[in-house]
Parts: C-alpha cells; sequence; structure tokens
C-alpha cells in the first residue's frame, strides 16, 4: 500500500482543556514493531488495513487481521509487530479533558480486539483520512475534538467483540418492531406479545435483543415513545384534554398516563403545557 501519511497537530493549553483532542492520526504501508514499555502518553487506536501484525498488551498476545483494531489506554505497557511480509496499520492517538470519562460512557472496549463488516465505514477510514488530511491545521482544536467523536461514535456503532453483533446489526435487527410502535403506538392492545410476533422471535428473546441495544426491556422503549409522543400533543393542540390526549397515544387510564408522564417528564402533563407556554 503507498498511500502512507502521518499528521500530528499542535497542542496548545487551549486544546489540553477540550474534551477531547485529537494529536495525531496517520497509516503506515510498512508497520514495524513497536515496544512500549511505559505505554503511550494518550488514548492509542491501531487496527491493521493489510496484512497481520501481532498485539501484547497485559501479558496477552492477539493477532490483528485486517478489519480488526484495538483501543489502548493512556501509559499502558504494549507491544506489536508485523507477522506477515507487509503489515499495513492506521492509527489514531487523542488525549483530552474529558477523554476517559467519554470513552467509559460510550462504553467502548478498551485493550480487547474489535472487528467490523468490510462494507462499514471503518473498513475505508484510512482512505477517507488520506483525502481529508491536506494540512494539519485542518484537524486543530474543535475540528479535531469532533474527528475524535466522531471515530469514537463508529466504533461504537460497528465494532464487534468475538463474533457478537454490531450495535448497527442489532438496531437493524430491530427495525420492524421500531415501524410497528411509530404507527401503532396508539392501540392500547399493543405489548411484548405483538411485538415479539412481528420479528418471529420469542418475548423474552425480544427482550434480549432490546436490552443489548438499549439497556431496556421493548415495553419500557414503547411507554417512552407514548410519553415523547404525548408531549408533541400536548403543545400542538392545547384544546385537547389530558385525557383525550392519553388515549391517543395508548394509555387506557388517564390517572396511569399521568403518573407515567411525572416520573418520565418530571412534570404532570398540565405543568409540561404551562411551563412551554403558548
Amino acid at each position: 500500500m503507498n498511500n502512507s501519511y502521518s499528521r500530528y497537530f499542535v497542542t496548545t493549553e487551549w486544546d489540553r482543556g477540550l474534551p477531547l483532542h485529537l494529536t495525531s492520526v496517520g497509516c503506515l504501508g510498512h508497520q514495524t514493531a513497536i515496544n512500549r514499555e511505559h505505554g503511550y502518553n494518550g488514548f492509542h487506536w491501531l487496527h491493521t488495513v493489510e496484512g497481520c501484525g501481532e498485539f501484547t498488551v497485559n501479558g496477552t498476545t492477539v493477532k490483528l487481521n485486517p478489519n480488526q483494531g484495538i483501543l489502548l489506554k493512556p501509559n499502558v505497557p504494549h507491544s506489536y509487530f508485523p507477522e506477515t511480509a507487509v503489515w499495513s496499520t492506521w492509527y489514531m492517538t487523542f488525549d483530552g479533558a474529558l477523554s476517559t470519562p467519554i470513552t467509559a460512557s460510550l462504553d467502548i472496549p478498551q485493550m480487547t480486539p474489535l472487528s467490523w463488516e468490510t462494507d462499514c465505514p471503518l473498513a475505508n477510514i484510512h482512505e477517507q483520512y488520506n483525502e481529508k488530511c491536506g494540512y494539519s491545521f485542518d484537524f486543530a482544536g474543535i475540528n479535531g475534538s469532533l474527528e475524535v467523536y466522531s471515530f469514537l461514535a463508529q466504533i461504537k456503532r460497528y465494532g464487534q467483540i468475538s463474533g457478537q453483533p454490531s450495535l448497527s446489526k442489532g438496531h437493524e435487527r430491530l427495525t420492524p418492531i421500531y415501524l410497528l410502535i411509530e404507527e401503532q403506538y396508539g392501540d392500547a392492545a399493543l405489548g411484548l406479545g405483538r411485538m415479539a410476533e412481528t420479528l418471529g422471535v420469542s418475548p423474552q428473546y425480544l427482550n434480549t435483543l432490546f436490552r443489548k441495544s438499549w439497556g431496556i426491556s421493548p415495553y419500557q422503549y414503547l411507554v417512552q415513545f407514548r410519553v415523547q409522543k404525548s408531549k408533541e400533543l400536548l403543545l400542538a393542540n392545547r384544546n385537547r384534554t389530558v385525557k383525550e390526549i392519553s388515549q391517543a397515544v395508548g394509555f387506557q387510564d388517564d390517572s396511569h398516563f399521568v403518573h407515567t408522564f411525572r416520573k418520565l417528564a418530571g412534570a404532570t402533563p398540565t405543568q409540561f403545557r404551562l411551563q412551554y407556554g403558548e
């Protein structure tokens, strides 16, 4: 691979105060052996574009084949070296005032190999950055911060661990349920049974799929969706009563609707209407 490039970015005190700060990005056509006894001084992502390499961290050695990468925490000893005659890699390094909590809140696995499908954006990200990295200052400051967050979001969306489906694949599989809820949320009879039947799985398995994608059950998702729709109706037509709106979004009992609304929105439907005014 001949499209090798490296960009290192100026770091100022102002940059260090940003939530995320891009320090370098590059693609190496011939990755050489690296041994960092004291680790790297920031977060370090590395993945294979072509060939294969071996990566050792925390006493464990793993192979990084094409479309496989790993995210390292700062200051963690590690080493890696090519296993094939040609090992091409792409890397990104970053830090920032909130780099640790942001990576933690996204629940991105660290020190663990991730893989992705060949048709997702991560598969050709090295080509994308080859075109975007014309000048170092293009990714300085806020621009670099946005690039890092966008990249982390892609890892979260498309990354897979040990053959498990990615978040994007999980969302795709649940699309029939999203459409069902969008179209029939006002039907009070809509529940877990019909949702599971729509997807052709058991209610228990549907619960498992939803919790992997959203961290909540499909019924909790439906209830939250109904409350969000009720907010729209409360503001769109102020002549409609709370009881009418509760029925319109699928609640059989308006007192249950008010209780649920207050629990999720922090105010009653009437208070919500007054809060946002005309």
